[in-house]
């Protein structure tokens, strides 16, 4: 199955760099390109991609009210594309607000190429993704922020099994299916029941949620 692909980023030479970087992978077709937000909306209304490469900070129309009006689309509308939000920073305040509005993950530009080819992937599979240094200053900054709301998540984790407990952890730790399977001497099917599990027993919209539930619950804390 090949994953429909659109890059918007107002950079002309990041565009084409990272849609010949796709476009060479069998299963992805890069299907389109926009220099900004707004144009970036259009786009992907007329391709319906599965994925979105959205920069953060762009003219017109900025990749968070981008990736808003994709994730909540008006009435009518039935696409709704993963958002793979691309930043140069490791983490703003942007990161938050593209979380809540539903976007799959954070990626920074400057990551490996490997890198951008398995996030791709990862995200058109349905998973969350975030760089592993994005989760760790995320995580930080909102234990710090909201310290008093650890109270009822802690208990809402007495819902999960033990093993769920340790998967949550893990994935709480910025662990990928595959090593948490190392991890826990599991089969990787097994390890993405458990995650699916967790994630309907708490009732969260994917691995990103779940991460920073696992801190704000007290499960897992900075640093460790």
């Amino acid at each position: 199955m090949t994953t429909r692909v659109i890059i918007v980023d107002d950079q002309a030479m990041v565009r084409a760099g990272f849609a010949a970087l796709l476009a060479a992978q069998s299963d992805i077709d890069v299907v389109g390109e926009a220099p900004d937000g707004a144009q970036g909306v259009e786009l992907s209304r007329r391709t319906r991609p599965d994925v979105v490469l959205m920069d953060v900070r762009m003219p017109e129309m900025d990749g968070l009210e981008a990736a808003r009006r994709l994730l909540e689309p008006p009435p009518g509308v039935t696409h709704r594309p993963r958002v793979l939000m691309l930043t140069t920073f490791d983490v703003d305040d942007y990161v938050y607000e593209a979380l809540r509005a539903g976007a799959s993950g954070f990626l920074l530009k400057d990551a490996p190429p490997a890198d951008l080819i398995a996030a791709v992937r990862v995200v058109a599979s349905g998973d969350a993704l975030l760089a592993p240094s994005v989760t760790r200053r995320l995580i930080a900054d909102f234990a710090k922020q909201r310290p008093a709301a650890r109270g009822k998540p802690a208990l809402r984790l007495k819902g999960l099994t033990e093993r769920e407990t340790e998967v949550l952890t893990l994935v709480a730790r910025g662990r990928s299916n595959g090593e948490i399977a190392q991890t826990l001497v599991l089969a990787e099917q097994t390890v993405k029941t458990h995650v699916s599990r967790v994630l309907t027993k708490l009732d969260l919209r994917d691995r990103a949620q779940a991460v920073v539930f696992a801190y704000e619950s007290g499960l897992v804390a900075p640093g460790e």
